[in-house]
C-alpha cells in the first residue's frame, strides 16, 4: 500500500465521519470547538464549518506529507518510516475527530446514533 492511497483513505474516512455527523447535529446552528478544563464551553463555530475544520486539517496535513515523501528522498536508514507515519497521522486525526464528536455530543447531552 503506497502513502498516496494511505493519505486518500485517511481523508476520506474523515470527509464520511464529518457526514455522518452533519447528519446527527442537524439541529444545531453551532458546535463548541473547545473547552475549558471545568468543561465549559470557551467558542463555537458554525455547524458546517466546526464540522469541515478536521477535513481540512486532514488534506493539509496528510497532503504535505504525502508531497513531502513523493519528492524528497528520506534519509538513510529511514525509508521505511515513511508509510508507517501516515497511517499513524491518519489514525490520530480520526481519533481526534471521534474525540471531538464525543465531546460536542456530550456537551449537548445527547449520543451520536
Amino acid at each position: 500500500m503506497s502513502i498516496v492511497a494511505v493519505s486518500v483513505i485517511s481523508v476520506l474516512v474523515i470527509c464520511a465521519l464529518a457526514y455522518r455527523a452533519d447528519a446527527s447535529f442537524h439541529s444545531e446552528d453551532r458546535l463548541p470547538m473547545q473547552w475549558w478544563v471545568t468543561g465549559e464551553v470557551t467558542w463555537s463555530a458554525p455547524r458546517r464549518v466546526a464540522l469541515a475544520f478536521m477535513p481540512a486539517l486532514a488534506i493539509v496535513s496528510l497532503g504535505f506529507v504525502t508531497i513531502m515523501a513523493l519528492n524528497v528522498p528520506a534519509r538513510p536508514g529511514q525509508e521505511g518510516l515513511v508509510l508507517p507515519t501516515a497511517i499513524g497521522m491518519g489514525a490520530v486525526l480520526v481519533a481526534v475527530q471521534l474525540l471531538h464528536f464525543w465531546l460536542i455530543a456530550r456537551t449537548l447531552h445527547r449520543q451520536i446514533p
